[in-house]
């Protein structure tokens, strides 16, 4: 049986997962799968999660990934009923709130840090920290009925972890906006203003995103990794840092076996023949 045969074959016979999972080709397509809960990153989807965002950093057929969901909404955040009920413990929740942000945190760290690009699929609303899971992933395409939101503030809890994200995507005054406010964005708002890369007509959406996520596949992964890695690096740094970094990666990355072929490719006419297919 196939690598491809034995992941499609494992997602149709745990339909139940928090997260499913197949391939497309050398694409890993994770679905959140509690379409009932509009797909809350509960403790145990945040798990799951994780689980295959560390298993992809093991499997070199994987090229890129798609996060997308059941249902009608991508991801409505954490799960409310779930951090209420740890009100009534001892400390008043305050240790399960703490390990819950943690988890959430190092969950966000695993997206961005993985090494192959990662694709939101948005179908639906992604509020709060499903809005956050949007903002951290490096593309998004959403739905044209997609809305984007951080809105915690209107049951008393302002959502300051998912305003990292956020306010790393579009710009401060719109990002305060939504925060205090809690209103809603558009898929076509969260476009003009970063969030997303595209809006695709809802019964495209799978394709277009599939699409992206193939393109991104046919490089060379190890360029693309080594890329994604110099890039959130030398966002962060003064702008003389940043270039000193990307001098030394662009360096680095022409001495790469993949950088040989597909210069040779290019000045032969032909496609280049990457070392991790």
């Amino acid at each position: 049986m196939s690598m491809h045969e034995s992941h499609s074959e494992n997602a149709r016979q745990d339909d139940s997962a928090p997260v499913a999972v197949r391939n497309d080709g050398a694409v890993r397509i994770l679905t959140l799968n509690r379409p009932q809960s509009r797909n809350t990153l509960s403790v145990e989807t945040m798990d799951a999660l994780q689980t295959q965002l560390d298993r992809i950093e093991r499997e070199s057929e994987v090229r890129c990934a798609v996060i997308r969901a059941e249902g009608n909404g991508f991801c409505a955040g954490h799960d409310l009923k779930e951090m209420q009920a740890h009100r009534n413990d001892a400390d008043k929740g305050k240790a399960f709130f703490t390990d819950l942000f943690q988890q959430c945190t190092r969950l966000m760290g695993a997206v961005r840090k993985c090494r192959v690009p990662v694709i939101a699929e948005v179908q639906g609303i992604a509020t709060a920290a499903g809005c956050q899971l949007v903002a951290t992933c490096d593309m998004a395409v959403a739905s044209e009925r997609a809305r984007f939101g951080v809105n915690g503030i209107d049951v008393g809890f302002f959502c300051s972890t998912p305003s990292v994200a956020l306010s790393r995507n579009v710009d401060r005054k719109l990002a305060m906006e939504l925060l205090l406010t809690g209103r809603m964005m558009s898929a076509e708002e969260a476009k003009s203003a970063g969030l997303v890369n595209h809006v695709a007509p809802h019964e495209q959406l799978a394709g277009m995103t599939l699409s992206m996520a193939h393109t991104v596949a046919e490089k060379s992964s190890a360029v693309a990794s080594l890329g994604k890695k110099v890039f959130y690096e030398q966002v962060q740094m003064p702008l003389d840092d940043a270039y000193e970094l990307a001098m030394q990666t662009m360096v680095d990355n022409l001495l790469m076996e993949d950088s040989v072929e597909g210069f040779t490719a290019f000045i032969e006419k032909r496609k280049p023949e990457w070392q991790d297919r």
